[in-house]
């Protein structure tokens, strides 16, 4: 089963194949990927690496975290589950709606909302 690694505090010049070959020298890596700007096409300054197993990963974070890359400290951590952030309002499938306080809007009374 691969670790997913969070890698952060990049500097703009490291690149997929540059970020791959730092990590391999620890174990197998799966894949690596910084994240790149839609619009610019720079680099974001941060990215991910999939390594084989989780005991090639950790000696990895071990290794690589607090190094400094081009004068920049990295930050090298296990990465998190991407959080599901789509309860907060806005438009959906569903059309559009409000957040769920029901103190706040509208028709509540007074001409704040009825908060007060």
């Amino acid at each position: 089963m691969s670790t997913k690694i969070y890698v952060g505090n990049l500097p703009y010049s490291v690149t997929d194949s540059s970020l791959q070959s730092n990590f391999a020298e620890y174990g197998g890596v799966s894949s690596a990927r910084v994240m790149m700007d839609r619009e610019t096409g720079r680099s974001k300054g941060f990215g991910f690496v999939e390594m084989a197993n989780a005991e090639v990963a950790q000696a990895a974070i071990t290794a690589l975290h607090g190094m400094s890359v081009d004068g920049r400290s990295i930050v090298v951590n296990l990465a998190r589950p991407r959080e599901d952030n789509r309860s907060a309002g806005g438009y959906s499938e569903a059309g559009y709606t409000a957040g769920k306080r029901s103190d706040v809007g509208y028709g509540n009374g007074g001409f704040g909302g009825g908060r007060y």
